[in-house]
């Protein structure tokens, strides 16, 4: 198969003003949205992979039936959990609400995948090879994550070190598509462009300590419990069999406590295990923001986020573009 640029279909770009707010899961992301939402008269607009799920709203921490009165959300519940559900839909789903939107956007979440994907386009590249998938995914189990990520470095350098070793997903997504073109990956997704331009947009983020944002993550999942999640996952067992595609399956805390209903036990007694996975995501959602041009700010500094959005809408609607960040609002180090 020759791939060229002109096999690919030309991505919409988000052209308004548009303010980001990201971080961490359980760090606040939800109520400053809704905050700034009520102050521009806006929606919001989601950027989380679980919550794009219907009847998964206890796990997904969606916001509650009172929040979503109060504030309008967008690209939420638009799959059953069985179904798939990729980065290239969620930019689909976007494009297909574009005119609905107003003249100032305002997205929230944590998916770090889906805001890189904005930030610099998407390769969509060849369907999926399901034999070839289901081969290297077997290799996968059978030989450890290093084997194949050496293969992947030996064609292919450059997506190498992008891509963890341990992210078996993408690097058999990467090894399938240059089975498929006879390209390396790197340069295929060298044709992306990005949906969301530098100086259209501002990268927000929560700033908490990573001894509060632990503290926070493990009063969640416990809330999540008393809130009835685990009757929630029995009636989407119920609901269907498979219950979870292999992209919901992803999600924190309804694997483990499928398992535990599956082999009989207390839910409850996957709590501690909840807690360490979500830390561990939470890890991991940092290491993508350290590659992102985000203002980090505290909690008690938000009247001054508040009036600094403000400002640079303002600024915005003069120059075209927002300001440049202070520059101590992307130091990372705390991260």
């Amino acid at each position: 198969m020759n791939v060229d640029s002109s096999s690919y279909r030309e991505e919409f770009r988000i052209t308004v003003p548009t303010i980001v707010v990201t971080g961490p899961t359980a760090g606040g992301k939800g109520r400053l949205a809704s905050e700034i939402a009520r102050r521009l008269s806006t929606g919001v607009i989601s950027l989380d992979s679980m919550k794009v799920y219907r009847d998964m709203d206890i796990g997904a921490a969606k916001p509650s039936l009172a929040a979503r009165r109060s504030v309008p959300f967008h690209l939420m519940d638009l799959r059953d959990p069985w179904e798939s559900f990729s980065v290239g839909d969620y930019i689909d789903e976007l494009r297909r609400l574009e005119p609905s939107l107003g003249s100032r956007w305002l997205i929230a979440g944590g998916a770090a995948f889906y805001l890189n994907a904005l930030r610099h386009g998407i390769f969509r590249g060849p369907p999926p090879d399901v034999f070839y998938r289901q081969r290297l995914t077997e290799e996968f189990e059978a030989v450890g994550y290093q084997e194949l990520h050496d293969r992947l470095a030996a064609k292919d350098p450059s997506s190498a070190q992008r891509i963890h070793p341990t992210d078996g997903r993408r690097i058999i997504r990467a090894l399938e598509v240059m089975e498929s073109c006879g390209r390396p990956f790197s340069e295929l997704q060298a044709l992306r462009r990005p949906i969301l331009e530098q100086g259209r947009c501002r990268l927000i983020g929560i700033s908490r300590p990573r001894d509060e944002l632990y503290e926070r993550i493990d009063s969640r999942v416990l809330r999540m419990f008393t809130a009835g999640w685990v009757d929630e996952v029995k009636r989407l067992c119920d609901a269907h069999a498979p219950s979870w595609s292999a992209q919901a399956d992803q999600s924190i805390g309804y694997h483990q406590i499928r398992a535990a209903l599956s082999a009989g036990d207390d839910p409850r007694e996957r709590i501690p295990l909840i807690q360490q996975r979500t830390r561990h995501f939470a890890r991991h959602q940092l290491i993508w923001f350290r590659k992102m041009p985000v203002e980090w700010w505290r909690p008690d500094e938000e009247s001054e986020l508040l009036a600094s959005i403000d400002s640079s809408l303002d600024h915005y609607a003069r120059a075209g573009t927002f300001p440049a960040p202070d520059s101590h609002r992307l130091r990372n180090d705390h991260l």
